[in-house]
């Protein structure tokens, strides 16, 4: 096996760590959306997704840039909160007449 090989694997093997990190996001987002349905609130939170941004970029050691960690945390979180609004819209239409 060659370096080139060598480094793939390890890459493969943290896509697969990223792809399970993710659904486990998605499912915590689903977690937040039941107790924003409960509290009466949207899925969208402004003030929230800045202090996550602040978050990651604050911890960001590289060698990704604070803007390279900033525009894939904007799609995760997007993604996320989509997640978050299908679940909440799902809740809101099963409990309609």
């Amino acid at each position: 096996m060659n370096d080139l090989e060598v480094w793939r694997i390890k890459i493969d093997e943290i896509d697969l760590q990223l792809v399970k990190l993710l659904n486990d996001r998605a499912r915590y987002a689903t977690e937040i959306g039941k107790v924003k349905l409960t509290l009466g609130m949207d899925a969208y939170s402004p003030r929230r997704e800045e202090e996550v941004m602040k978050h990651v970029t604050a911890n960001n050691s590289g060698p990704m840039s604070a803007q390279a960690i900033r525009r894939l945390f904007e799609r995760i979180i997007d993604e996320s909160r989509s997640v978050e609004r299908i679940y909440m819209h799902e809740q809101k239409k099963q409990k309609r007449p």
